[in-house]
């Protein structure tokens, strides 16, 4: 052992402890690996969302990538960037997450790639000082439980993770109503019933407990029970700030003393601080009061379920008012359904004769041209209030020609959305919005053509805080209206975030339109200014209505009798409200096919936003100011050029030169202190 130490304690150890220290350092590297991602956008990680996607898998994921060996440059780069983010998802994941790389040299890979519906795709290389054309393979195919998603042609890193996590979170949502919750997360299911009410004749009041129950068992086994059941009877002073908090229904009577009576009675599902109210309450009809929503309460409870946990793939998309139609004359869809058809489906509901389902998280209401009744106003209304997000393109105008040769004339369009809207302190103007920043276009016979009625958007006219909008620049709406928010900035329960607006040098008119290549700007610059484009509200809107329209006839109480009240005054969860004032904004006109272009990225930005995908929005768009490079000119110019061109040698020299200076004082230090032939006394 003392000659072990003394070894160690000598020269010749060095190079073998280096060895072993290297060889140990590695080994820990293998099971304890990171990466620094130093890019300003973390072009080279995955964001939370892609992480908690594939953080609790319940079965099985495999991703099998084909990409053909040797690619050039710039196909070069994207199959390594896809390597590198497969790497960063593997990190972030449990153990049912793989992936694997497949050597497309072999006839056998290209079989399992073809089976899989990937295809060979043609890119151009230079060969030689030749331009030629090579057929290869870039693709991958995802598989989960009896599910197969395939992303194809993925010839640049742009939008690949946002494309990955979709076609994931879209294959578990399918399979797994539960997905990314833990084993031990429960949901908490409570029936609020006051006892008081068993004294009055309600049909089936007697069998609400055992009802609710045996829903509950349903479903809570159907999603591997991780449900909960409480039934709770809230005093008096409970009672008020349970109705509150969930929207429940209070119910009030007289009782035969002359004192009055009162009770509470709704369904609630919750976790995290979220919740859903179960549609049951209780309604008077012809022959007495009976529980509403009973006869289907496991399928209400299953729906609420479902639209509390999962982020909603189904769009409400609302119909009976001339509405913009998902599909032309050729029943092919929109380009507008098309670019959210990888995550989206949509549902048409008449509010006329139906309500807004409860799995529904977002409805769209696009391009309506009649009238909205009070009733379909006040079930868009609650919608909100219960946390429901509301997206709404409406014309300022609705414009009609005869012939090609008269002008056409613009008539207002009154939807009667504006009657709730001005109560939640918004307003869609009856007005144009033109803009001296507009796209333009070349015309034979006309020269440069400025469509001041098409506004171009550039970044600094979009909010680039708000991820909907981050990272977009040259955003092209055609003849948009103006929106107003002052009143809803002024309610502290809201908050207004202005996504688009024009620019300075744009102006507002509301008559005489003269929309075509001969339109000139306005003699009065003055009238000039900034105008609101796109908005979105957020928070706990107050209802635009004093009471439920249905209940007016039952407003009265008898003397022995109950008064219910379903109505919701103030929002109990944060609702959404996106507007754009030009249904344009979802035309194909705009919109182009496979969604590239700045006014599609921005609303399929929207669209994931209000559907609680808000970090998709970043996924999509982070790629977008990558390697580029911003103009800079004057005397930083010059000092940046001069620094690249003779700073890094100064540099070089002057480290050189402060690292021979210490070396030769310490030398001098060493000379003096330790040289024999020095005959300088030490004392």
């Amino acid at each position: 052992m003392k000659k072990f130490l003394e070894w160690i304690k000598s020269p010749k150890s060095d190079f073998v402890i280096f060895a072993m220290i290297l060889v140990l350092a590695n080994l820990a590297g293998r099971k304890a690996f990171f990466r620094i991602d130093l890019t300003s956008q973390g072009s080279y990680s995955i964001s939370e969302a892609s992480k908690n996607t594939v953080k609790n898998l319940t079965e099985p994921l495999s991703v099998k990538v084909f990409f053909s060996d040797n690619l050039p440059a710039p196909y070069n780069a994207t199959a390594q960037y896809v390597k590198d983010i497969l790497v960063e998802y593997k990190g972030a994941a449990n153990k049912n997450f793989s992936y694997q790389f497949f050597n497309m040299k072999k006839q056998e890979n290209q079989r399992i790639a073809s089976g899989y519906g990937l295809r060979q795709v043609q890119i151009q290389q230079v060969k030689n000082s030749e331009v030629g054309v090579k057929q290869v393979w870039m693709g991958l195919a995802i598989t989960y439980g009896d599910s197969i998603e395939t992303i194809d042609g993925i010839s640049s890193d742009a939008g690949f993770e946002y494309n990955l996590t979709t076609k994931i979170s879209k294959m578990i949502s399918q399979a797994d109503t539960l997905a990314g919750l833990s084993a031990d997360d429960k949901i908490r299911v409570t029936l609020y019933t006051s006892d008081g009410l068993d004294q009055f004749r309600i049909a089936n009041f007697e069998n609400v407990q055992k009802l609710a129950q045996t829903a509950f068992n349903s479903v809570n086994h159907k999603n591997k029970n991780r449900l909960t059941f409480d039934s709770e009877s809230p005093d008096e002073e409970e009672m008020d700030s349970i109705a509150d908090k969930y929207g429940l229904q209070l119910i009030n009577w007289q009782n035969k003393n002359g004192t009055e009576g009162k009770g509470i009675f709704g369904l609630v599902i919750e976790h995290n601080g979220a919740f859903r109210t179960v549609p049951l309450s209780i309604q008077r009809s012809f022959f007495g009061y009976g529980i509403s929503g009973l006869d289907n309460i496991e399928e209400n409870l299953s729906g609420s379920l479902e639209s509390l946990l999962s982020k909603s793939t189904e769009i409400g998309y609302i119909t009976g008012h001339s509405e913009a139609e998902l599909s032309d004359q050729n029943g092919s869809d929109t380009n507008f359904k098309k670019i959210l058809s990888d995550s989206y489906s949509f549902k048409e509901i008449k509010l006329s004769e139906n309500d807004i389902p409860l799995n529904i998280n977002t409805i769209v209401i696009n391009a309506p041209k009649e009238k909205f009744a009070e009733p379909e106003l006040y079930k868009i209304d609650q919608f909100l209030l219960k946390g429901g997000n509301i997206m709404i393109f409406q014309d300022p105008f609705n414009s009609t020609q005869e012939n090609y040769y008269q002008a056409p004339s613009y008539e207002k369009i009154d939807t009667g959305l504006n009657e709730i809207l001005e109560k939640y302190g918004m307003k869609l103007e009856s007005n144009y919005v033109f803009d001296e920043d507009c796209y333009t276009y070349n015309q034979q016979g006309y020269g440069k053509i400025r469509m001041y009625w098409a506004p171009m958007l550039a970044k600094q006219q979009l909010l680039q805080k708000n991820v909907i909008s981050k990272n977009l620049g040259y955003v092209i709406l055609l003849q948009p209206g103006e929106i107003s928010t002052e009143e809803a900035a002024k309610n502290k329960d809201l908050k207004v975030s202005v996504l688009a607006k024009s620019s300075p040098k744009s102006w507002t008119m509301t008559q005489n339109f003269d929309i075509g290549p001969n339109m000139q700007t306005p003699y009065d610059k003055s009238i000039y200014k900034s105008h609101n484009l796109a908005v979105l509200v957020e928070g706990k809107f107050p209802s635009a209505f004093a009471e439920n329209p249905a209940e007016k006839q039952n407003s009265e109480t008898e003397k022995d009798g109950l008064k219910t009240t379903v109505h919701l005054a103030k929002g109990t969860q944060t609702g959404r409200i996106f507007a754009v004032n030009t249904a344009y904004a979802t035309s194909n006109q705009l919109i182009n096919e496979d969604g590239s272009e700045p006014i599609a990225m921005f609303i399929r930005n929207a669209v994931d936003y209000m559907n609680g995908n808000a970090e998709l929005c970043s996924m999509r768009t982070k790629g977008l100011s990558l390697n580029t490079m911003q103009n800079t000119n004057g005397a930083l110019a010059l000092i940046i050029r001069y620094f690249n061109q003779f700073g890094l040698a100064i540099l070089a020299a002057a480290a050189g030169f402060i690292m021979w200076r210490i070396r030769s004082i310490r030398r001098r230090k060493i000379h003096d202190k330790y040289n024999p032939n020095d005959r300088r006394e030490i004392k």
